[in-house]
């Protein structure tokens, strides 16, 4: 039984959208698949591992009747890629078997029922829906995600906290070493909501949003968030735990302030990092009047060093940091210049934009 016929780009480009989150090796088979659905003028492709779930739609560009069908995420998408571009592909049913056509090319691909495919419950305690453009929202991911943990054991910081309060809302990332903080001015005004978002839900979202004024719509209901663009939606169950208290580890007191270009600190971070500790990642700032010195060294006793001319009146100050989590934060914000607020060798620094109270970035210092 023919099932469609479609141009190799309009299958392509939403199961691309979807292939991200697939786990290609599973316990539950199905969860490999991809779930393929004409309705209507309406064909998805719906890609979940249970903690969340990606559709894509297409309107155009194909032909056939309605039908479901599962059937591997990876192999079709290979498949697909190999094909040349603007091809018509035919898809195919019997026996439990997808069969796709493209020239003089054919493959025979397993399937499993769609009805066994687990799509994600909808939570319809809605809390609150925020609209903003997607670009202004994908800036937000960036200044602050790369600060997620990874596979920490306290779960609840492999994700990111996202707080609507009043007319804000509000981004932080921590992994327990450093902490992103973003901010923003909404349109409307909203109760105090706050989720935690998984890092693989961010992850993806970041990659899917577009450098555009066209708008996301954000429905956070109780233990989930749906994320509305373009063709996309996205379902995302949340972490259940508590987000630490934020506000306690911004410090409030730094009296020693760096005004730097923020490209040539990195600069210089970069060159230093070379040599750096591959394990440990540690740099010395060494701070005096007018004077900011980078210094570097490893195992095998090589040592880089680096001397930038600073706006810095401040008293002497040499300090040590995970030289990855400086080179993050200026690699993620476009800001021309950046305060460093320092206090003692034992204190955090606080990193923020002149005249902008909607970002902050906080690293722990080590020993070095």
């Amino acid at each position: 039984m023919q099932l469609l016929q479609a141009e190799r780009d309009a299958l392509l480009k939403p199961l691309a959208t979807v292939t991200g989150i697939v786990e290609r090796r599973h316990t539950l088979p199905i969860l490999s698949n991809v779930l393929i659905r004409k309705a209507g003028d309406t064909l998805s492709f719906t890609g979940t591992d249970l903690e969340i779930q990606i559709e894509s739609r297409q309107s155009e560009g194909f032909s056939g009747d309605d039908f479901a069908i599962t059937v591997s995420a990876k192999k079709f998408s290979d498949i697909l890629r190999a094909i040349p571009d603007k091809t018509v592909v035919s898809l195919e049913e019997a026996d439990g078997r997808l069969t796709l056509k493209a020239g003089k090319s054919r493959f025979q691909l397993q399937t499993l029922p769609a009805g066994d495919f687990p799509t994600l419950a909808v939570d319809t305690n809605l809390k609150a829906t925020l609209r903003m453009p997607q670009g202004q929202l994908k800036a937000l991911l960036g200044r602050v995600q790369y600060a997620m943990a990874h596979q920490d054991i306290r779960y609840y910081l492999n994700g990111l906290f996202v707080v609507t309060e009043g007319s804000h809302l509000k981004l932080v990332a921590t992994d327990g070493h450093r902490l992103g903080f973003a901010s923003t001015e909404l349109a409307t005004s909203f109760d105090k909501n706050e989720v935690i978002l998984p890092r693989k839900t961010i992850l993806e979202l970041y990659k899917l949003l577009g450098d555009v004024d066209d708008e996301v719509a954000i429905d956070i209901a109780g233990n989930q968030v749906k994320f509305s663009f373009g063709t996309i939606v996205i379902h995302s169950k949340v972490v259940d735990g508590k987000f630490p208290d934020y506000n306690r580890v911004i410090p409030q007191n730094n009296d020693k302030l760096l005004t730097i270009d923020r490209t040539s600190l990195l600069s210089s971070l970069q060159r230093a990092a070379i040599l750096s500790n591959e394990k440990f990642r540690g740099v010395r700032l060494v701070l005096t009047e007018g004077l900011l010195k980078i210094l570097c060294n490893n195992n095998e006793q090589e040592e880089a060093q680096e001397e930038v001319e600073v706006a810095y009146q401040g008293a002497p100050l040499d300090i040590g940091f995970n030289i990855q989590y400086l080179l993050d934060v200026l690699t993620n914000l476009s800001a021309e210049t950046l305060h460093f607020s320092f206090g003692d060798v034992n204190s955090s620094v606080l990193v923020t934009i002149p005249d902008n109270e909607h970002f902050k970035y906080i690293v722990m210092p080590m020993r070095i």
